[in-house]
């Protein structure tokens, strides 16, 4: 078993928002993962922050699990789950954040399935031309990237800095390298839509050293079904991307 697929042990938390199954060491939590908020103190809420609908002895206040905020029942009636937390059962969560957990459903019962499955590429490293046909897959801890061929790499998820999505079509310049910031605005790419990703640009840290290298990944154009594979890998990177971003700016 390889240094970044070591199985790290579990617990169950009990907090004020319910119950956690959480790992052991925080160092060993998933990269897309998001702390619980901190709530906002109750005297300081004496009105529904969404419909500012005064709180009483018939109008309770409660707390989304996800901003923090206080609520009136009306407001805050969902329960929704928040695996990025790792909430046991779905939680209580405002019409706003239940949208956004919804919508990153998607993610974590299918994208995520398909990094773990993994695909296969032609790797580049740097400003070499010489690349090496790869398995490219995402660790079942979430926490590194194993690139098999050849040669054998552990990305560390957490030292990637920069992600883009190379697409049909698309010559990347030295400007165009994308951000995590911009590619919260970039548009969706789908493993059969208009847009099909074909490769990726990542930069990252090496280990012990502060330096940045650049790999580059093509879809391998073997046979369909392995472009097509690629394809649906690629779309499901960009969205993991974009959570990864998200957890950093928390």
């Amino acid at each position: 078993m390889s240094g970044g697929e070591a199985c790290d042990g579990k617990k169950l938390v009990r907090s004020s928002s319910g119950l956690r199954m959480v790992p052991k060491h925080h160092a060993a939590r998933s990269p897309f993962g998001l702390d619980e908020p901190p709530w906002v103190p109750d005297k300081d809420c004496p009105r529904c922050m969404q419909c500012e609908t005064k709180f009483d002895f018939i109008t309770r206040k409660h707390h989304c699990r996800r901003c923090g905020k206080c609520f009136c029942d009306k407001c805050c009636s969902k329960k929704v789950p928040l695996p990025r937390m790792c909430f046991v059962d779905p939680v209580r969560q405002c019409a706003e954040c239940a949208l956004i957990s919804q919508k990153e459903t998607e993610f974590y019962d299918k994208q995520l399935k398909v990094l773990m499955n993994g695909a296969t590429f032609s790797v580049a490293r740097g400003t070499s031309e010489k690349s090496e046909l790869m398995v490219c897959r995402l660790s079942n801890n979430q926490r590194y990237l194993f690139l098999d061929g050849d040669s054998h790499y552990e990305i560390e998820i957490a030292q990637i800095s920069t992600v883009q999505i190379l697409t049909e079509g698309f010559t990347p310049g030295e400007k165009d390298i994308h951000t995590y910031t911009s590619l919260l605005e970039s548009q969706h790419i789908t493993e059969g839509g208009n847009t099909r990703a074909t490769g990726m640009l990542l930069q990252c840290k090496v280990p012990e050293s502060e330096e940045l290298t650049q790999m580059k990944f093509t879809a391998s154009e073997d046979f369909n079904s392995n472009k097509k594979l690629s394809a649906a890998w690629l779309a499901a990177m960009h969205k993991a991307a974009k959570l990864l971003y998200e957890s950093r700016d928390q």
